[in-house]
């Protein structure tokens, strides 16, 4: 399993290195925006893919989303991004970037989505932005350009938003662009002729004209006079549903691109000005972390309540919206002592927000890992106080809730202490629903390096056995202290799994346990915690569900899967031996070949 689990991680690599010009390219972006030391932290040239760094997504190591809006930049965009041929969506608005949009823009063949308003670019539009056959949006507004609209933006088929108000653009407006659903052309010195000279009107404070049939001024009364009747009904619902003591709010997604709608019981819908200040602008001192949607702000709401702000910065990027209303639709339903309760949320045109209770114990990855001096060792009481409380959180997931819950990134750094140092299993953000019906369901592949199970990697299933998997992980982390992934370990065992096997087998207790402990924990326990952890850990239909891991640690039924267990990994091993053995004489030019054929075998 570890050998093949190994393979798979470095064919991932490989892929991941040959598509390490996209790493270049927007380090050259972070470099030209001059992104100060605390922004864009973890863009960093050494660092293989991409596709880990914050605010950037990816669909098979192609970066398809770069959303950096709101940040404070104040430099230039690079040409460099005109080679990443994959993405999808670029947004940069909210800065204060100067110079002009390059030439290469128009290489992005992929792109559909570009935001650059409320910036200071200059110069003219390019005419390559033509070449952008499969734009839908395009948003300039707010910006210093100058000069004509680009013939070349009326050959985009599919565009159905363009706002270029608010520049100092001069010249004809194409009429075809008129045809476009959303536009606005305002508080430019712009000629859009006679049918539509109300458009190009300078002072006109409309953010957004759509291209909607105008029935006339009769139609227009009685359309008013309805709206009256139904805002008089709609007030009288509302008066009847008061007086009725119905609470329930339903709140319509805000999207706009379908009907559905969201019941979220008792959360609180909070203002926008509201967790402003409550993050004190979302300062960047009050950062408590940061994952594949965006930032957590630590907050104190007006009435000195502590919380913890999610603010994604990339809702309109693919996986983005989806992921707000998935995780505000399940978090609602899935109640459970050891699952982070959400408190609230906040939406507007251009902030999806969620609102979290503050853990003052933060995760257990910071009590592993990132102590500061003088700050007490999770001691080993506690540790077995997670593992119960993180199973029990998961086995509620996978066989409580229906349709069932796949948490799919399952980890130390995602499991939250509160002020009792129970575990809360929290960052529902990559969680996937699944029919009770269905045994996997097939995505992208979510998850951080090392916690992934195999068959997810190579396959892109997940299932609930996935999380077992990463579960199992984490309890290693829970005895030793170190990460999933340590390269560190070059020259021994790169990947934790490996390495404790290894100890496990040579009966080096000692050297397993985290020496931060300094001996005061209970042997048993960490051989049962161990045990656990490699059961969870080996192909998928031998691993137990999280209930079944719960009696374990309670004290039953471990003894006959571990003896079981054992024999499987001897087999294995022997398997492995014997392999290496037979294709050894064709020497190191044939071990491609050799992993091929393992590769190929049972698994």
């Amino acid at each position: 399993m570890g050998l093949i689990y190994a393979v798979l991680m470095l064919v991932s690599l490989h892929s991941v290195v040959a598509s390490d010009y996209q790493g270049d390219a927007l380090f050259a972006l972070k470099t030209s925006l001059n992104a100060s030391p605390s922004q864009l932290s973890d863009w960093t040239q050494n660092q293989v893919s991409p596709c880990t760094w914050s605010n950037v997504n990816c669909d098979s190591n192609y970066v398809i989303s770069v959303t950096l809006s709101s940040m404070g930049f104040s430099g230039t965009l690079s040409p460099k991004i005109g080679i990443l041929k994959r993405l999808s969506t670029l947004s940069l608005q909210g800065n204060g970037i100067t110079g002009g949009i390059p030439e290469e823009f128009g290489n992005l063949s992929s792109l559909t989505s570009l935001k650059l308003e409320n910036n200071h670019l200059t110069g003219q539009i390019p005419s390559t932005l033509g070449n952008l056959k499969k734009l839908q949006v395009l948003i300039l507004s707010q910006n210093n350009l100058n000069g004509s609209i680009p013939e070349s933006i009326m050959g985009l088929s599919k565009l159905n938003r363009l706002q270029l108000d608010s520049n100092d653009l001069s010249g004809e407006v194409p009429e075809k662009l008129f045809q476009v659903p959303t536009y606005n052309f305002t508080g430019n010195h712009l000629n859009c002729g006679v049918n539509f000279s109300h458009v190009c009107e300078s002072g006109n404070d409309t953010t957004e004209v759509s291209n909607r049939p105008k029935l006339g001024i009769t139609f227009g009364i009685v359309g008013s006079v309805i709206g009256l009747l139904l805002l008089g009904g709609l007030l009288f619902l509302v008066w009847k549903i008061r007086h009725k003591g119905w609470r329930r709010e339903v709140f319509f997604n805000v999207s706009g691109e379908d009907d559905r709608q969201i019941a979220f019981g008792q959360l609180k819908k909070f203002a926008w000005r509201e967790l402003l200040l409550a993050t004190d602008n979302f300062s960047e001192e009050n950062v408590l972390g940061q994952g594949g949607f965006g930032k957590v702000y630590k907050g104190v709401l007006a009435d000195n309540t502590m919380i913890a702000v999610k603010r994604l910065t990339d809702y309109e990027s693919p996986g983005g919206e989806a992921a707000f209303l998935r995780e505000v639709e399940m978090i609602s339903v899935a109640v459970h002592r050891n699952l982070l309760r959400l408190i609230g949320f906040c939406t507007t045109l251009s902030e999806r927000l969620l609102v979290y209770p503050f853990m003052q114990n933060l995760s257990v990855a910071y009590h592993l890992r990132e102590l500061k001096l003088g700050e007490p060792v999770l001691d080993w009481r506690t540790r077995m106080k997670v593992a119960l409380g993180t199973a029990r959180g998961l086995e509620y997931l996978h066989e409580h809730c229906n349709p069932k819950i796949i948490h799919r990134d399952v980890k130390a750094a995602n499991v939250l202490l509160d002020e009792d140092f129970e575990a809360v299993v929290g960052d529902f953000g990559l969680a996937k629903l699944v029919d009770v019906r269905k045994t996997h369901v097939t995505t992208q592949v979510r998850g951080t390096m090392g916690y992934i199970a195999p068959e997810y990697l190579s396959t892109g299933k997940s299932s609930e056995r996935t999380d077992v998997f990463g579960y199992g992980i984490m309890l290693l982390e829970l005895v030793t202290g170190q990460r999933a992934i340590d390269f560190s370990r070059l020259e021994d065992d790169v990947l934790l799994l490996d390495h404790v096997k290894k100890l496990e087998r040579e009966k080096q207790l000692d050297v397993i346990v985290d020496g931060n402990l300094n001996r005061n924990y209970d042997s048993q326990e960490v051989k049962m915690m161990i045990q656990i952890a490699l059961l969870c850990t080996q192909s998928p239909d031998d691993r137990p569900l999280m209930s079944e891991v719960l009696r374990m640690l309670e004290g039953e039924g471990l003894t006959e899967r571990w003896e079981e267990w054992q024999q499987v990994e001897v087999t294995r091993r022997q398997e492995n031996e014997r392999l290496q053995r037979r294709f050894d004489h064709f020497g190191e030019d044939s071990i491609y070949n050799q992993i091929a054929i393992e590769l190929s075998g049972g698994r």
